[in-house]
């Protein structure tokens, strides 16, 4: 399919979106419909998958008593693939976005030469969903049970360890080459899997001797004993597992990562669309069972005020930051 020329996206106001919050969450054209698809940018399984799912389940009664919300997986290129096929959907509502930090942020910022979207103006930002901090797992029967056993055995043998993640260019890959920096130069070899749960098979299998994958994708194998939690890419220890240090603790003074997951749309959605959908994500991020839900998967639910306006600025800032880390990092990756 032909590229769409890129063109910058005006931000709508707030005024044009917001109506009193007792209103009806369905637009004046009785939107929606017919079922809308919400495209999962990833496998199965994983954690935007599980933000997916539980955002879909109770987005749709507060657009409407039949209204239906379908899961659709389209995975590769960690996100692109499937954030690319939603660029060039018609912008009626029908067709949304669970976008991540790898396939809006990540991906642009690392592999700019083979993303071919612009991941702000070629979008319509709805809302934050949620995000969370990147865990340094290993096998469970991996012989490291620190974060400083590990660094020190990559540095012994300088390329000889394997490192996986859910693709070149995503949240793991970046966040992973921050903390071969802050942590001395390390050098280990990088393997890239299709998607979070793959990475954690790998794992699981020992076939690779670590990785950063985002919580939500390694809690279930945390709390069954398939794979061991090192450090967390956050600032503060995370309530699900509070026993897992920081790795600003350990020494990488400052490091912090989160992977978050945003509610999008193609470019040039209509304003009475719009509003209807982030109503209606913000409803849903409202019940305290959503809320529940998302944090008991990892996934620390965004604050139910989220607006199209703030999440277009955070998506802004969070790029500038991850061209930053590119940069630091001195990664060439599809230039």
């Amino acid at each position: 399919m032909p590229l769409v020329p890129r063109r910058s996206l005006p931000l709508l106001s707030a005024a044009a979106l917001w109506r009193p919050a007792g209103a009806a969450a369905q637009s004046g054209a009785g939107f929606p419909e017919r079922p809308i698809a919400l495209v999962v940018p990833f496998l199965a399984g994983g954690s935007t998958d599980i933000a997916g799912r539980i955002l879909a389940e109770r987005m749709a009664p507060h657009l409407g008593p039949a209204a239906r919300i379908i899961v659709e997986n389209r995975a590769g290129a960690g996100g692109s693939v499937g954030t690319e096929w939603v660029r060039h959907r018609a912008p009626d509502g029908y067709t949304l976005l669970l976008g991540s930090a790898s396939a809006l942020a990540t991906n642009p910022a690392a592999l700019p030469g083979q993303t071919p979207y612009d991941p702000v103006g070629d979008f319509t930002q709805i809302a934050l969903v949620g995000g969370g901090p990147m865990v340094l797992v290993v096998p469970a029967s991996s012989r490291f049970r620190t974060a400083a056993e590990l660094f020190a055995a990559v540095k012994a043998e300088p390329g000889r360890r394997t490192w996986a993640t859910s693709g070149a260019g995503g949240i793991g890959h970046l966040t992973g080459e921050y903390m071969k920096i802050d942590a001395g130069g390390l050098q280990a070899e990088h393997v890239p899997y299709r998607g979070g749960s793959a990475v954690m098979e790998a794992l699981a299998k020992g076939e690779v001797d670590y990785s950063l994958e985002v919580l939500a994708s390694t809690a279930s194998h945390l709390r069954d004993g398939l794979s061991r939690g090192l450090a967390v890419s956050s600032r503060a220890r995370h309530p699900l597992f509070p026993d897992i240090p920081t790795l600003d603790e350990l020494g990488l003074q400052g490091f912090e990562i989160t992977t978050w997951n945003i509610l999008a749309a193609p470019r040039g959605l209509p304003a009475d669309v719009l509003g209807a959908l982030s109503r209606a994500a913000r409803a849903a991020l409202a019940e305290p069972a959503v809320r529940e839900r998302l944090a008991a998967a990892g996934v620390d639910p965004a604050d139910a005020t989220t607006t199209p306006d703030s999440t277009r600025a955070f998506l802004q800032a969070e790029l500038a930051k991850f061209r930053g880390i590119v940069e630091r990092a001195g990664l060439r990756l599809g230039r």
